[in-house]
C-alpha cells in the first residue's frame, strides 16, 4: 500500500491540528495503521497505532488524552487529530502501514511509510 501524509503546518502551543494518511489500493482495510515523529537530531518514536477495524488504539504516553488516532476504511485514510498541542511535539509525522497485529517491536515491523509532514509548533 502507498501512502500519503499531509496537514502539518504551524500551529501556536495550545493549538490543533489534523493530520490524514491517505493510502491507495483496495487492501488498506488488511493493515494495521501507526503514526511515528521525528523530531531534529533524534530518532523517529512512536506517537499513536490503529488495528484494522478501528476498534484498539494505543498511544504514547506523552500524548495521551491529547491525540487520537481514527480511520475510515470507506475513504482508505487515517487520521491523526492533535489537540493541545506543545512545542515538544514538533516534528516531521509520518504514517506508516503493516499488514499484520496492532502489536509490534519497532519501526522495522512497518512495510509502508508516507513521505512525512511537517508539523510545528509555536510557543
Amino acid at each position: 500500500v502507498q501512502l500519503q501524509a499531509s496537514g502539518g503546518g504551524l500551529v501556536q502551543a495550545g493549538g490543533s491540528l489534523r493530520l490524514s494518511c491517505a493510502a491507495s489500493g483496495r487492501s488498506f482495510p488488511r493493515y494495521t495503521v501507526a503514526w511515528f515523529r521525528q523530531a531534529p537530531g533524534k530518532e523517529r518514536d512512536f506517537v499513536a497505532v490503529i488495528n484494522r477495524s478501528g476498534s484498539s488504539t494505543y498511544y504514547k504516553d506523552s500524548v495521551t488524552g491529547r491525540f487520537t488516532i481514527s480511520r475510515d476504511n470507506a475513504k482508505n485514510t487515517a487520521y491523526l487529530q492533535m489537540n493541545n498541542m506543545k512545542p515538544e511535539d514538533t516534528a516531521v509525522y509520518y504514517c506508516a502501514a503493516r499488514d499484520g497485529s496492532i502489536y509490534f517491536s519497532g519501526v522495522e515491523d512497518f512495510d509502508s511509510w508516507g513521505q512525512g509532514t511537517l508539523v510545528t509548533v509555536s510557543s
